[in-house]
């Protein structure tokens, strides 16, 4: 199974410009830039690679759940997951990313708050984006509604 993505980027790193278009075409032509990775926090000037990474950590972590959930006989009504990827400047030049926060309301009918998070758990270890981000520090905050 391939999945794939386009960047076009025109002009220089601080003044050029990129769009971002994804296969499935949920992203089409987004547009991304340095003002939008590296000096507007808001979100409002597009997106960036490390907001991507949280979406599909976030969207992959909460799959990796729910099957678990399933498969226990307590399937979730919501998971409601949110990752926040953390980079700054690297010690030896340029920067890093250096981890990706997990956190996790779920609402789960019939199920304890210790199983909850050992399922949780194995999910965040699980996942194929957690595995692809073995480089970093991973953690979670996994509560019930």
């Amino acid at each position: 199974m391939h999945r794939q993505a386009n960047a076009v980027w025109k002009g220089t790193l601080t003044e050029g410009t990129g769009t971002l278009a994804t296969q499935s075409g949920a992203l089409a032509n987004v547009p991304y830039s340095f003002k939008g990775r590296f000096q507007d926090e808001s979100g409002k000037s597009g997106t960036n690679p490390e907001e991507l990474i949280a979406a599909a950590h976030a969207g992959c972590f909460a799959m990796q759940l729910s099957h678990f959930l399933a498969e226990n006989g307590t399937p979730a009504e919501k998971l409601d997951a949110k990752a926040v990827v953390t980079y700054g400047p690297a010690a030896g030049g340029g920067f890093e990313i250096t981890e990706s926060a997990l956190t996790l309301t779920g609402t789960v009918p019939g199920i304890d708050a210790a199983k909850f998070k050992e399922l949780a758990d194995q999910a965040k270890a699980g996942c194929p984006v957690s595995k692809a981000l073995g480089a970093i520090k991973v953690t979670l905050d996994a509560k019930l509604a």
